[in-house]
C-alpha cells in the first residue's frame, strides 16, 4: 500500500500506537453513562452562540452536532475524543522523529501518552480538554520546524492553532504566556525583531475575537468562574502536593520521563525549543500552585515532556534489554491504573478493583464522593432522574403540569432533564448555574417549580407551599445527586423574573 506515492511502513511506532489508542476506547467508550459536562455541552451547542459562561464555542457545538447525529448513543457520541487522543499518541512518537530520537524513543514517548491516567480519561470524554494535549503539541511542533528551518512563516501556523486551540478553551492561554517567557530566556527570541510573529498573534486574535467580543458583551463570565474557582471550589495543595497528583495523573514511569525531558531542556538542549518547554512548565507549575488551579490544568504540556524525555533516554539507555524492560514496565504499570479512569470494568468489579488497589485520583475539587470517583459518579443516574422527575411532572393535575418547570440545582441536574426527558415530554429545564442562568426563566412564572433536594425553611420563605412527590435513588451517583427528596413547590411568593438576579451561580 502505498500513501502519496510512498510506501506505508506498517511498523512504524506512530501508526501502531494509533491504532492500539483506538482500539482500546472502542472497547471502552460505551460503557457506564453520559458525563455530566457531556450532557451541559449538548444543550449548550443546542443554543448556538460565540460563546459561552464556562466556555468557548467549538466543543459544545461539536456535542449537539454529534449528538444530533448519534441520539443517545454512547459509544457514537465519544467518537471525536477518542480520534483527538488517537491523534495526540500518533502525533507524539512522530514528534519524536522530528527531534531525532529512534523507534525506542518513539514508543516510550508514545506509550507514555498512550496510558497515562489522565490521557486516558480524556480519549473517554467529550470534554473542552480533549483537543488541549494536541494543540499544546502542535505549537511545539511549530516552533521546532521554526527552529530547524528559520523560516518565520511557522509563525502563521502558529497562529491558526493558539487560535483554534482557544475557541476550544482558554487554559492554552497561560501556555502561549508561560511560552512566551520561555523564548525570552533563548536565541529565539529574535524572532521578535521580525513580522511573522506579530502576524501569527494577529491570526490567533481574528480567530478569537467573536469569543472575546461575547465575553465582554456578558460581563466576563470567565473571570468570574476562574475567582470562584481559585477561592474555594477547587482544592488548595502545597507545592509538593501538587506535584505529587502529576506523577498519579500522569503515571509514575511517565512522569520520570517527562523529568527527563525537563532535564533534557535545561542542560545543553539540542534543541532551543526544549528549553523554552522545560521554563513554560515551571512558570506553570508554580502559577497554577498560587492560583489553586487543578492538577490536571498541566497535562497538555506532557507530550512534548515525554518526546523530549524518551529521545534523552534513549541516548543514555543502549542495551537491548533495558530498554525493553522500561517498555514493559511502561505497559504492565499503565495497564494497572488503567481501570481507574477507563470504564472498561463492570462497575461492581471497578469498585472491588478500586479497593483493592487502595488508590482513588484526585479531581481536584472540594466534593464529597461515595463509592465511585467523581468522574465515574457523574456518569450514573441522569435518565433515571429524568425519568423520576417525569413521573412527577405527569402526575401533576392539567392546569398545574401546564405551569410547571424544574429547577436544576446545577447544570448537570437541567441537562439531563433537557437531554433525556425530550422523549418523555418534559419543558425545558431552568437553573441559575453558569450559562442556564443566561437564558432565564423561559417564561415561567414560579407558580409551580419540580425541585430536587434543598432547604424545606428556604422553600416555606419562598413558596406558599411544597410537597415531597417523589425520591431520587441512584446507587452510583454522586452523594449529593442521589437519595434525595422531588420537591414540588407552589405559588412563589415573588415574581420568578424579580427573584432571578438572586439565583446566579457562576461556579
Amino acid at each position: 500500500m502505498t500513501v502519496s506515492g510512498h510506501k506505508l511502513d506498517w511498523t512504524r511506532a506512530s501508526l501502531l500506537l494509533a491504532l492500539a489508542s483506538l482500539a482500546l476506547h472502542a472497547l471502552a467508550n460505551g460503557h457506564y453513562g453520559f458525563f455530566r459536562d457531556e450532557l451541559y455541552f449538548i444543550i449548550c451547542g443546542d443554543h448556538p452562540a460565540w460563546g459561552y459562561v464556562d466556555q468557548p464555542p467549538i466543543v459544545p457545538l461539536l456535542a449537539s452536532w454529534t449528538h444530533a447525529l448519534t441520539g443517545d448513543n454512547l459509544w457514537a457520541f465519544r467518537i471525536l475524543p477518542a480520534l483527538a487522543m488517537t491523534a495526540t499518541v500518533a502525533l507524539t512518537a512522530e514528534f519524536v522523529r522530528l527531534i531525532g530520537g529512534g523507534r525506542f524513543a518513539q514508543w516510550l514517548a508514545g506509550l507514555c501518552v498512550l496510558l497515562a491516567p489522565i490521557f486516558l480519561i480524556l480519549g473517554v470524554l467529550f470534554f473542552t480538554d480533549m483537543f488541549q494535549a494536541l494543540t499544546w503539541l502542535g505549537l511545539v511542533w511549530v516552533m521546532v520546524r521554526l527552529e530547524q528551518t528559520g523560516d518565520e512563516r511557522w509563525w502563521l501556523a502558529f497562529g491558526v492553532i493558539a487560535g483554534f486551540s482557544l475557541e476550544t478553551k482558554y487554559m492554552i492561554a497561560f501556555f502561549l504566556v508561560a511560552l512566551a517567557v520561555g523564548l525570552l530566556a533563548t536565541p529565539q527570541r529574535k524572532s521578535l525583531l521580525r513580522p511573522w510573529v506579530y502576524l501569527g498573534a494577529l491570526v490567533a486574535a481574528v480567530i478569537v475575537l467573536p469569543n472575546v467580543l461575547w465575553q465582554q458583551a456578558h460581563g466576563w463570565p470567565f473571570i468570574a468562574l476562574g475567582e470562584a474557582g481559585a477561592n474555594g471550589k477547587n482544592l488548595a495543595m502545597s507545592p509538593i502536593a501538587y506535584f505529587e497528583q502529576q506523577f498519579l495523573q500522569v503515571g509514575p514511569l511517565a512522569m520520570v520521563v517527562a523529568l527527563c525531558g525537563l532535564w533534557a531542556g535545561a542542560a545543553l538542549p539540542k534543541l532551543m525549543t526544549a528549553r523554552a518547554v522545560a521554563i513554560a512548565w515551571l512558570v506553570l507549575f508554580v502559577v497554577f500552585v498560587a492560583w489553586h488551579g487543578k492538577p490536571y490544568y498541566l497535562l497538555s504540556i506532557y507530550p512534548a515532556l515525554l518526546a523530549f524525555g524518551a529521545a534523552r533516554i534513549e541516548q543514555w539507555l543502549g542495551n537491548a534489554m533495558a530498554r525493553r524492560a522500561v517498555l514493559a514496565g511502561v505497559v504492565v504499570l499503565g495497564a494497572l491504573i488503567a481501570p481507574l479512569t477507563l470504564p472498561i470494568l463492570p462497575v461492581d468489579t471497578f469498585v472491588h478493583y478500586e479497593k483493592g488497589i487502595g488508590f482513588t485520583p484526585s479531581v481536584g475539587e472540594r466534593s464529597e464522593t461515595g463509592a465511585l470517583p467523581q468522574y465515574y459518579a457523574d456518569m450514573f443516574g441522569w435518565p433515571e432522574m429524568a425519568a423520576k422527575v417525569a413521573a412527577v411532572y405527569w402526575s401533576l393535575p392539567p392546569r398545574d403540569r401546564a405551569r410547571a418547570v424544574f429547577f436544576g440545582n446545577n447544570y448537570g441536574e437541567a441537562a439531563a432533564i433537557d437531554v433525556f426527558g425530550r422523549r418523555l415530554g418534559l419543558p425545558q429545564a431552568i437553573s441559575g448555574h453558569n450559562n442556564y442562568y443566561l437564558w432565564g426563566p423561559r417564561d415561567h412564572d414560579g407558580s409551580v417549580v419540580i425541585i430536587i433536594g434543598g432547604s424545606r425553611k428556604h422553600y416555606a420563605d419562598l413558596f406558599r407551599s411544597f410537597e415531597i412527590a417523589g425520591r431520587i435513588d441512584t446507587q452510583y451517583a454522586m452523594p449529593y445527586e442521589t437519595n434525595q427528596p422531588i420537591y414540588v413547590l407552589r405559588g412563589m411568593k415573588m415574581p420568578l423574573k424579580d427573584y432571578w438576579p438572586e439565583l446566579k451561580s457562576y461556579q
